[in-house]
C-alpha cells in the first residue's frame, strides 16, 4: 500500500545542491567558483543590464529613435494630373495604360492621382484614389473620374 510518508522521487531524478566554500576536498572550496578577488567575487554583486565595464554603453552610443514605423501603411504609386496630358483626348486611362506609358513602375501598389499640374484634355481616369484637387481638375477639363477598389481589397 502506498502512503504519502513512503513516497520518494525516482533514483537519479534529484541532485544534491552544490555546497560551495566547504574546503578544497569538495572541489568548490577557497574561492567557491567565483574566481579570484574583485567586484564579482563579493557578496551582493549585481551588474546592471547594459553595463559594459565603464565603456560608453551601446544604448548611449546610438542615436535615439523616436516614433515608430507603421507596417500597415498603404504605399501608393502617385501620378500627377499634369503628366496625363501625354494621352490623347477621350482616352480611358487605367493602371495598365499608366504602366505601359512608364508613369507607374509595377501594378503592385494602388495608384493615387495627385493635383499637381494642369490638364487640358477630357480623359476618363480610373485609379484607386484621387485628391480633391485632381478630381476637380479632371472634371473641369471635361473628363470623368472613376475610383476603383484597390487591388488589395479585391484580393481579400
Amino acid at each position: 500500500m502506498i502512503r504519502l510518508d513512503t513516497l520518494s522521487p525516482a533514483p537519479g531524478s534529484r541532485k544534491d545542491k552544490k555546497r560551495v566554500g566547504r574546503g578544497d576536498g569538495s572541489r568548490k572550496g577557497s574561492f567557491s567558483g567565483r574566481g579570484c578577488k574583485g567586484q564579482k567575487a563579493r557578496a551582493g554583486f549585481r551588474m546592471k543590464p547594459g553595463f559594459e565595464g565603464g565603456q560608453l554603453p551601446i544604448i548611449k552610443r546610438l542615436p535615439s529613435q523616436r516614433g515608430f514605423t507603421n507596417i500597415f501603411k498603404t504605399q501608393y504609386d502617385v501620378v500627377n494630373v499634369g503628366t496625363l496630358n501625354g494621352f490623347e483626348p477621350g482616352t480611358e486611362v487605367d493602371i495598365i495604360l499608366l504602366i505601359t506609358a512608364g508613369l507607374v513602375k509595377t501594378g503592385q501598389n494602388p495608384v493615387k492621382i495627385l493635383g499637381n499640374g494642369d490638364i487640358d484634355r477630357p480623359l476618363t481616369v480610373k485609379a484607386d484614389k484621387f485628391t480633391p484637387s485632381a478630381k476637380a481638375k479632371i472634371e473641369a477639363a471635361g473628363g470623368k473620374v472613376i475610383e476603383e477598389e484597390s487591388l488589395e481589397a479585391s484580393a481579400e
